[in-house]
């Protein structure tokens, strides 16, 4: 870890510290902003397939949404979602062979992320992103998601009633709100109060307690085709999470697990790709 970044979390550990000792509840509402808060990562030239893309613009509640289309009209379309603190640019690899497939391919940058406007997000707010895009881009037929997309995508996969000839493609997504809050608060030693205070923040503005705001909750709804992709040693979204789900015995569900991937190489790993082509 750099010194730049040891010295922002030590001043956020520091201020999150100072908060609680004031207030358990403004110590939890500053904390769930900085969780929602992507972090801003360098912006680097985009992959040349983007110079090939066509690009589109979708106003969304108050943020303005940046995406790409290729292959532009086809029967069948893809859509690609990114996760937290992440860009669509990541996931320049899966455009052409998934134009060679003959898909239409989308991909919009989340709000908050990339060159989509915003400072953050939730769950909730992704899933109604994409589904600002899928009834103007729409239909869709096929999706490949990450991480907080994979999340977002099984929010709004639940409350599709035709999921009929709809495939996912989930890559090591985040599986549980709970897993995530934990993590988070071990990071900057949130206690035990001011995660309650968090929780029922959740509770308070999305109407679901936070082990209903999950992909295991989700799933008994979601009816679509899934192959799920994940790394026995992600440290981001754990395999503990995703193995009950692969317990639950979804006969729509398939898994593949691989091994010294972790969160991100993952996405870029040849024969990971290769299975999503196929199950595609």
């Amino acid at each position: 870890m750099k010194l730049a970044q040891k010295l922002v979390i030590g001043y956020y550990r520091a201020k999150l510290n100072l908060f609680a000792k004031l207030s358990k509840r403004k110590a939890a509402e500053k904390a769930f902003e900085l969780f929602c808060t992507p972090y801003i990562s360098n912006k680097k030239k985009a992959p040349a397939v983007f110079d090939k893309a066509e690009k589109l613009h979708l106003k969304f509640e108050n943020y303005q949404l940046v995406g790409y289309r290729w292959n532009h009209p086809q029967p069948k379309k893809a859509l690609i979602l990114h996760g937290f603190s992440s860009t669509v640019k990541k996931f320049d690899h899966f455009v052409m062979p998934l134009v060679k497939k003959g898909y239409e391919v989308i991909a919009f940058d989340a709000p908050a992320h990339g060159d989509s406007s915003g400072k953050t997000i939730n769950g909730f707010q992704y899933r109604d992103a994409i589904k600002a895009v899928y009834e103007k881009f729409g239909p869709i037929h096929s999706f490949i998601a990450h991480s907080f997309g994979g999340l977002a995508l099984s929010l709004f996969m639940e409350e599709q009633q035709y999921q009929e000839n709809k495939k996912l493609v989930l890559i090591a997504p985040a599986t549980e709100t709970d897993s995530a809050i934990n993590s988070f608060a071990a990071f900057l030693n949130i206690d035990e109060e001011v995660k309650a205070e968090m929780r029922k923040i959740i509770l308070e503005r999305s109407g679901r307690t936070t082990d209903r705001i999950s992909i295991r909750h989700a799933a008994q709804k979601i009816k679509a085709e899934v192959l799920w992709i994940h790394d026995e040693d992600d440290d981001v979204t754990p395999w503990a999470d995703a193995e009950k789900i692969q317990l639950d015995n979804h006969s729509n569900f398939q898994f593949m697990l691989t091994k010294g991937l972790g969160h991100r190489r993952i996405y870029r790993d040849n024969k990971v790709k290769k299975a999503i082509m196929e199950f595609l």
